[in-house]
């Protein structure tokens, strides 16, 4: 299969999309990048793209935030997203990785003053996390980033060094994934995920002031949530206490999917394992996402 990227306003063949080391952007991380996902129904035989032009339209936001000016339109990358799935051939669950940056090849941190270009680029992928047993998650010792810092809803690329450090922490102390704090003590979020957990029957989950992204996949989450099951969920800040005293714990994102946590720090999260709330959520996601539940096909875009 021969890969392809658009890169810079032309679909060139993947070798071929390649930054100059002095890129702007390269150095100071002022980049502001997408992770999404197409999946392939075997059956169907048909690829979807999920929420292809949300997370296109959360991009562009996230591009005004840093002075990124995206000549193009949500609709106009989603519409250039499909025709690269489509010359790539996929027929396998894909990962796609949109990123917009500074391409001038200049040396001075700022916003202002240089020229945006956009590379889109796919790659096969399956599940981010190990979704088949619960994970061990380790409480971070590093905060998350605050709003007045670097914005937490905005896909910076020099954000997620605050991520590398959550993440690689966590791994190096025997543990799957992290899970970090705010400042003042509060839940925030996944090295690269949102956060849930199951109290009493309820799903609770961290709002958009606690320095988390504003998830595409945790919206759908909760859209599922309360429509398929009929559950209550609250949107209000979590103590990390109450992480221990939960009776299920999840994450949730583009990646992660609906990734279980049976085990936080030295706790075991419920019985220790893939509690049954979790357990339908994923059942009920993976449904939707593979286009096998026809309410949710607007949520799809189909690629061949």
């Amino acid at each position: 299969m021969k890969r392809y990227a658009y890169f810079e306003g032309k679909f060139v063949p993947i070798e071929e999309a390649n930054i100059n080391i002095q890129t702007n952007s390269f150095h100071y991380g002022t980049a502001v990048f997408e992770g999404v996902r197409a999946y392939w129904n075997e059956e169907k035989g048909q690829l979807y793209g999920l929420f292809l032009k949300e997370h296109y339209e959360r991009m562009l936001a996230n591009c005004k935030i840093l002075n990124l000016k995206v000549e193009k339109s949500a609709q106009e990358l989603t519409d250039i997203t499909v025709e690269l799935l489509r010359k790539c051939g996929h027929k396998e669950d894909t990962y796609i990785r949109p990123i917009a940056y500074f391409s001038d090849l200049t040396i001075s941190p700022k916003l202002i003053g240089y020229k945006t270009e956009i590379a889109i680029y796919t790659v096969p992928l399956g599940d981010y996390l190990d979704l088949s047993r619960g994970l061990k998650a380790k409480t971070s010792s590093w905060h998350r980033i605050n709003d007045t810092m670097i914005p937490a809803r905005c896909k910076v690329a020099g954000a997620y060094v605050n991520s590398a450090f959550a993440k690689t922490e966590a791994l190096l102390n025997g543990y799957d994934e992290a899970i970090m704090l705010n400042p003042d003590g509060t839940v925030a979020e996944g090295s690269g995920e949102n956060i849930f957990i199951v109290r009493d029957g309820k799903l609770i989950t961290t709002p958009s002031f606690s320095n988390i992204l504003e998830g595409i996949t945790r919206n759908a989450v909760i859209t599922l949530a309360r429509e398929e099951l009929g559950l209550t969920v609250e949107e209000r800040p979590i103590l990390r206490s109450e992480l221990y005293v939960a009776d299920e714990v999840f994450y949730t994102g583009t990646a992660a999917q609906v990734a279980p946590v049976v085990q936080i720090d030295h706790v075991v999260v419920g019985n220790g394992e893939i509690g049954p709330i979790t357990k339908r959520l994923q059942e009920v996601y993976f449904s939707v996402v593979k286009g096998d539940n026809p309410k949710y096909s607007h949520w799809l875009t189909p690629i061949y």
